[in-house]
């Protein structure tokens, strides 16, 4: 069955970052995700981890100046060496913290060039560190404008073209449904390939059992095809997030899974 993460730049924000991990514990996760966590030591939270006995499932590489707009530097001409320092500090962090999963954001770029930009990037990537996991993700471009990689077709010809063991995909079924739908089919056919999963409501990014995806039908259809990972939970909680967490008791009392 699949097992839910809580994504802790998104949830529990009513809270310090630091003082999270014991929330998504209290909160019945036993999983945590988060977009970065270079503005804090990294020592720091693996003993928030290991105090409440939770697992990173997944961060992202430093992603360029996000404060300044860029979102990744994978696919972004010119920036290899700051691609490569992104992903030196990226590992530097993941040998305290352990993820399971470190997701590679492409950057804001169009065209050939981008294109192999970003193949020749995670090339490098995977070969920087063999004994980690990275995922690539596609995301939509009404969230994200200009983004190199929305769609999860072209997803799947990076990686065949990266061709590198520990390369995967990161299915966010929030920007599936926005970009392309079909999502159980999508599910079926992309699961030799998925490595990390997300969800959020569509099309408000609320809980995930708002809005048009039918939550519990697609968490069965991730478990009939054989995902055994995380599931993070990466939406804006509609209120406070405790009190939106229904989806939750209501899973673990249908599948008697906590």
């Amino acid at each position: 069955m699949p097992r839910f993460a809580a994504n802790l730049t998104m949830m529990f924000t009513e809270r310090a970052f630091m003082e999270r991990f014991a929330a998504a514990a209290a909160a019945g996760f036993q999983g945590v995700e988060y977009l970065f966590p270079y503005d804090h030591d990294p020592k720091a939270i693996r003993a928030e981890l290991e105090a409440h006995r939770l697992e990173q499932a997944l961060f992202n590489a430093a992603p360029g100046n996000w404060g300044a707009g860029e979102r990744g530097l994978a696919a972004v001409p010119g920036e290899e060496d700051r691609f490569d320092a992104a992903i030196a500090t990226a590992l530097a962090y993941a040998d305290v913290i352990e993820p399971r999963r470190i997701h590679i954001m492409a950057g804001l770029a169009e065209g050939q060039n981008a294109r192999a930009t970003y193949i020749a990037n995670l090339k490098r990537a995977c070969v920087m560190a063999p004994e980690r996991r990275f995922v690539i993700e596609p995301i939509n471009s009404r969230d994200m404008p200009g983004y190199h990689l929305s769609c999860t077709g072209d997803a799947v010809a990076v990686i065949d073209a990266v061709n590198a063991p520990n390369l995967g995909l990161q299915l966010d079924l929030y920007h599936a449904q926005i970009t392309e739908g079909d999502l159980t089919r999508r599910i079926e056919r992309l699961a030799p390939l998925t490595e990390h999963v997300q969800i959020a409501g569509v099309p408000e990014r609320h809980e995930p059992d708002t809005g048009e995806l039918a939550f519990a039908h697609l968490m069965e259809t991730l478990d009939r095809t054989g995902y055994d990972g995380w599931v993070g939970c990466e939406y804006h909680p509609a209120g406070r997030t405790e009190d939106g967490l229904g989806w939750l008791a209501r899973w673990q009392q249908r599948t008697g899974v906590t």
